[in-house]
């Protein structure tokens, strides 16, 4: 077994994957695919809780996050880079990881290196590794000139959407929608109907209590589970096999 730090440098080459898929390491294809790893871990247990409008109501960051994922796997580049940026209107370092390799890339946008960096130390205001390391990456290639103009766009990304200003907008919508939730004030008993946002999926019946659980819309437990979830990402490990021979 071959063990990859998903930190290092090897993640220059890397895909957009589909929210439903575990993080895959591939090649020649610029994105991110740590989006669809950190949402897959999230979701384990019960995956239509975080499709439900009872839910998405309530978290703006994991709408538009989503959206974004969906419209980049439809080819919908720009649509894709617009969703990204909502999400991180409201705090979303994946988002905001993903505006910064899309202008990186000039994938769906303007290619722009230096706002492209001022993005990734964005993301990396948390001080999660994986970020931090792309954003160390992103400034060992850039020229002088480009670390300038990096530094100076860099104020107006961040009071726009720095945790400062960005956390309160997301902590508005939670405590709204929560309040706003029939029953919400004898703590939510019972079973409620959670209906996913892709047509087609169905419906399903659970607990109340698991979609309006805590850590989902109470702020200070909340940024923690977003962190925790990261972070549990980050020493996860990628097993690479021997390479095998094609046949013509």
């Amino acid at each position: 077994m071959q063990v990859i730090d998903i930190t290092g440098r090897c993640l220059r080459a890397r895909s957009f994957a589909s929210v439903w898929l575990v993080l895959a390491l591939a090649v020649g294809v610029a994105a991110v695919p740590e989006f669809a790893a950190a949402q897959d871990a999230q979701q384990q247990g019960n995956p239509a809780i975080f499709q439900s409008e009872a839910f998405l109501a309530g978290h703006p960051d994991v709408r538009w996050r989503l959206q974004g994922l969906r419209e980049q796997e439809r080819g919908n580049h720009e649509r894709a880079f617009r969703a990204f940026q909502r999400a991180a209107r409201h705090a979303d370092k994946p988002s905001q990881a993903a505006v910064a390799e899309m202008l990186w890339q000039g994938t769906g946008v303007r290619r722009d290196r230096a706002l492209a960096y001022a993005w990734m130390d964005l993301a990396a205001e948390r001080g999660q590794q994986t970020f931090l390391a792309w954003r160390e990456q992103y400034w060992q290639e850039l020229d002088e000139a480009g670390r300038e103009r990096a530094v100076d766009v860099g104020q107006a990304v961040y009071a726009e959407y720095g945790d400062e200003v960005a956390k309160p907008r997301q902590e508005r919508v939670m405590r709204r929608a929560r309040r706003d939730v029939t029953g919400s004030r004898t703590g939510m008993a019972g079973s409620m109907l959670v209906v996913p946002i892709e047509s087609g999926v169905g419906q399903t019946s659970m607990e109340a209590s698991r979609v309006y659980d805590p850590r989902y819309w109470d702020p200070e437990q909340y940024w923690q589970w977003q962190d925790q979830t990261w972070e549990q990402m980050q020493q996860g490990t990628v097993n690479v096999r021997p390479l095998q021979p094609l046949e013509d």
